[in-house]
């Protein structure tokens, strides 16, 4: 009987194990390298070619400052609907974008930060709130190549 219970607890053991998924993680230089790109336009070209992109990726800008060169924004919500009408749970997923864009002599440095936010609470009013940063390089290039089309537009005029 002993080994029965043995053998249960080892194979649960060893079925969690592989469950998980091993987490990369990024010193802050290779991050800041990830998020951040130059270009060889000034500020006033880049600063609108950012926020124009962030509403061509579907974001809502919160807020723009030109002259600190910091452009907040947000996604749509997601939510499921099923959950909250039957369990009376709701799950909102969003996700947040910031911007920064700087001038660097002649140049413009651009850093982008994005975080997924996933929000949760019952009919019970109890809540929880669960930020993860994005750091996958495919969205980071994708962004700054749509950054750097704009750019291109906006300086051959």
């Amino acid at each position: 009987m002993k080994k029965i219970y043995l053998w249960m607890f080892l194979s649960s053991l060893v079925l969690s194990g592989c469950a998980t998924t091993p987490k990369t993680t990024l010193t802050p230089l290779e991050i800041q390298a990830l998020q951040t790109r130059t270009y060889e336009h000034s500020k006033d070209i880049a600063f609108p070619s950012v926020m124009s992109v962030f509403q061509d990726l579907g974001y809502t800008v919160n807020s723009a400052d030109k002259d600190t060169g910091l452009i907040t924004a947000e996604s749509a919500t997601a939510s499921d609907a099923a959950s909250k009408f039957w369990l009376g749970i709701t799950d909102v997923s969003q996700t947040k974008a910031t911007a920064f864009i700087e001038q660097m002599g002649s140049s413009s440095s651009v850093r982008l930060n994005f975080v997924a936010t996933n929000k949760k609470s019952t009919m019970y009013g109890r809540s929880d709130r669960q930020d993860t940063p994005i750091l996958d390089a495919a969205v980071y290039q994708n962004a700054f190549e749509r950054i750097e089309n704009a750019i291109f537009m906006r300086s051959s005029n």
